[in-house]
């Protein structure tokens, strides 16, 4: 059984494409379904895609596919066949939209395979820090053996300045979401609200240290209420 807000973003998602062919903007759904934030919408997105409604399309972008609607709003013959989960909503219409969201343990999964999917948040920097990140610019098949428990996304790394710590230009990082970390741990941390960067973290009194793992990058110093811990990296691979 849905909750009325996961029964109402998919309600919400479906007409919209009846009506206009598109799917709603992140913006849009947030504003229908009255919640403060995005977060919400993505955990709205990950509800449904772990019950069966919907399905993310494998390694493309913000792209959904609604696999059936709640059997109250179908015909009698259709929704006997959706409860068997054999129907797709119809004409196996896919759903466009900005639809990054982090995937928890619980991860949904490719057909026939057991990788967990996770969304890649575009570069991050390993020097100076980038823009806040927003939406996933793509997703990435990733064994389950490689994550642990929580939600967790991934980011490629920009820069040369945590080389020393095995991290090189171009890597992927896989990032579990959290928003506090260890004395030493390296995070993604979000400075001013505005700008991200992955470093090693230390505190110490009223000040928190990100330190370079690369001797031609100094230590960045600032105050406790100036850095947000947005995760902890937990891995990454890299391509040859």
């Amino acid at each position: 059984m849905l909750t009325k807000k996961q029964h109402d973003l998919l309600m919400y998602i479906h007409t919209y494409l009846e009506d206009r062919g598109v799917c709603p903007s992140f913006d849009e759904m947030k504003e229908a379904l009255d919640l403060k934030s995005k977060s919400g919408i993505h955990r709205l997105i990950t509800a449904l895609t772990e019950r069966g409604f919907i399905r993310r399309l494998p390694h493309r972008a913000r792209a959904l596919e609604v696999l059936k609607l709640p059997d109250a709003v179908l015909p009698e013959g259709l929704a006997k066949r959706n409860s068997r989960h054999t129907n797709p909503a119809p004409e196996g219409k896919v759903v466009k939209g900005d639809f990054g969201h982090r995937t928890s343990d619980a991860a949904s999964r490719s057909d026939g395979d057991s990788l967990v999917t996770l969304p890649l948040y575009g570069r991050i920097a390993a020097g100076t820090g980038i823009e806040a990140l927003a939406d996933p610019t793509s997703f990435v098949d990733l064994p389950p053996t490689m994550v642990g428990k929580g939600n967790h996304y991934c980011l490629e790394v920009d820069g040369d300045s945590m080389i020393e710590a095995g991290i090189n230009d171009g890597d992927t990082v896989i990032i579990n979401e959290c928003k506090t970390a260890e004395n030493g741990a390296i995070v993604v941390a979000l400075i001013d609200d505005e700008e991200v960067t992955l470093k090693r973290i230390r505190r110490k009194g009223n000040t928190v240290a990100l330190e370079a793992a690369n001797p031609n990058y100094e230590t960045r110093i600032f105050g406790p209420d100036r850095i947000k811990v947005q995760g902890k990296l937990i891995g990454l691979f890299r391509k040859y």
